[in-house]
């Protein structure tokens, strides 16, 4: 039965808290049971502050998408960077721009991260990348559509290729029945982050109204400060996560076109072997609809705030906040469930709270109702993110994670290229009607759902179970010492 917990094997070892002199647990007989939470969410040798720095790359990034996507920077720019009947329109543009470069460019890194066990220092470069584009979107003022175009794409390739690699370290950190819980504690604690990003943004736009600044002043210092956020924890966290994957010999000096090269057949070859990986396939046509739906509700919730119930920047900011606490709850309790009532129920059940938000928000008339909608969508939210996350890790074949990742990055992003400009359009032949934008984007929900009820998890785990004894030898190269061992079916 999906979602049904298994028992452990008689021969199956546990870690016990104690340690050795040299630092590494030691390992208690057959069928005894350590308590920690630890040592039942995380691999052999992992320890919880290595997931906790894991878990604070998402709690860093999260300020970006939050505030410069979700809260901030997009009602700018429809407001006063590019107004007019096509500033939506323009908006969406932008960020499908920076969505196709992402994925141009994710399924690249993802190859290369595996090939040159590169994901740590690949991880630096788009940290420092992202801080650097949005501190400069504090310079954007009225007008500056090609400027805020420029660094919006930058920063957005950045954040979002941090975001995959992030997730590449998924396997190699979390048991594999653990995946959901360790996915959705760290997607919970990144809304955390977004909440901290959120309440100083909300702080100095409160404080810049009351001195009497310009919108543009009470922006650029939401800028500054996230930039500065993403700096203070994304840094020292990447200090503390290592790099546990070991790059191919055949490509410790591999010239640039030959990595290239091998990096774009590699990933090539993981899809043509994909092909017996049906469910694999199916879930990633699943993610690429239901998340186009998402993405359109990230970056476009706000700009549905101000447009259809009037709220101003300091509005909109607070029930951003709110609702990052909504998301964070149900991330953190959505952990729990993926990994009891199975990845498909699961999923299935936030599809269905994606669509019960949609016709809320569509036919909301006063703010009370608008909340609800805006509520029900961070629940969902963070439900579909992690557990989209966990799913793939699930059914990601050992060695060849960071490229799923890449994949799946393949598909989030083209669902950020797809859903926005869907909306954007639809208010411009729509002559700015957000209503009708908002209803339809809820077919993405409904034909999401619908493919998910194709996938089977179990029989798509089975398969990479299967295949753990003829790449042992890959899955250490590439994902080092620490590479999931999965004994008998892994419950969903």
């Amino acid at each position: 039965m999906q979602g049904e917990r298994r028992a452990s094997s008689p021969g199956e070892f546990v870690v016990s808290r104690q340690s050795n002199p040299d630092g590494r647990p030691p390992v208690r007989g057959p069928r005894q049971r350590d308590p920690s939470l630890t040592s039942a969410l995380l691999q052999p040798g992992i320890r919880p502050r290595e997931a906790l720095a894991w878990s604070s790359l998402d709690f860093a990034n999260s300020g970006y998408t939050t505030v410069v996507l979700t809260a901030v920077f997009n009602v700018y720019f429809v407001s006063t960077v590019a107004p007019g009947e096509t500033a939506t329109l323009t908006w969406t543009l932008v960020l499908a721009i920076s969505y196709l470069l992402v994925m141009l460019t994710a399924p690249l890194f993802g190859a290369y991260a595996d090939l040159r066990a590169r994901k740590r220092v690949m991880l630096l470069w788009c940290t420092l990348t992202c801080i650097a584009a949005t501190a400069g979107l504090a310079t954007v003022g009225p007008g500056m559509i090609v400027w805020a175009g420029f660094l919006l794409v930058v920063s957005n390739l950045a954040y979002a290729t941090h975001q995959d690699l992030t997730a590449a370290f998924l396997p190699e950190l979390a048991r594999p029945e653990a995946l959901g819980r360790l996915s959705g504690y760290g997607w919970a604690w990144g809304y955390c982050g977004g909440l901290v990003a959120l309440a100083l943004s909300l702080l100095w736009v409160r404080a810049a109204d009351a001195q009497g600044l310009s919108t543009h002043a009470a922006v650029a210092g939401t800028m500054l400060l996230t930039a500065g956020l993403f700096a203070i924890v994304g840094l020292p966290s990447l200090w503390i996560l290592r790099e546990r994957a070991r790059p191919l010999d055949t490509m410790r000096r591999a010239g640039w076109r030959h990595w290239v090269s091998a990096s774009w057949g590699r990933l090539a070859e993981t899809w043509l072997e994909s092909r017996q990986q049906v469910d694999l396939r199916r879930f990633l046509m699943c993610v690429l609809v239901y998340q186009a739906g998402v993405q359109t509700v990230i970056t476009l919730a706000a700009v549905y705030a101000r447009e259809v119930m009037g709220f101003t920047l300091a509005q909109t900011i607070s029930l951003v906040l709110v609702v990052n606490v909504t998301a964070a709850g149900g991330a953190w309790v959505f952990g729990h469930f993926q990994d009891r009532l199975g990845h498909q129920r699961s999923l299935m059940l936030t599809l269905v709270v994606w669509l019960a938000m949609v016709a809320t928000a569509w036919q909301a008339s006063t703010e009370t109702i608008f909340w609800l909608a805006a509520n029900l969508a961070g629940l969902a939210m963070g439900a579909s993110q992690s557990g989209g996350r966990a799913a793939i890790a699930l059914l990601a074949m050992p060695g060849r994670q960071a490229e799923t990742f890449g994949l799946w990055g393949v598909a989030v992003n083209a669902s950020a290229v797809a859903g926005p400009l869907a909306y954007g359009l639809m208010t411009w032949i729509s002559g700015n009607d957000h209503r009708s934008a908002m209803l339809a984007t809820g077919v993405f929900f409904l034909v999401g759902l619908m493919l998910l009820i194709r996938v089977d998890f179990n029989r798509g785990r089975e398969l990479v179970l299967q295949a753990v004894p003829s790449s042992e030898n890959v899955g250490l190269q590439a994902s080092g010492p620490q590479s999931p061992t999965v004994h008998g079916p892994s419950p969903q």
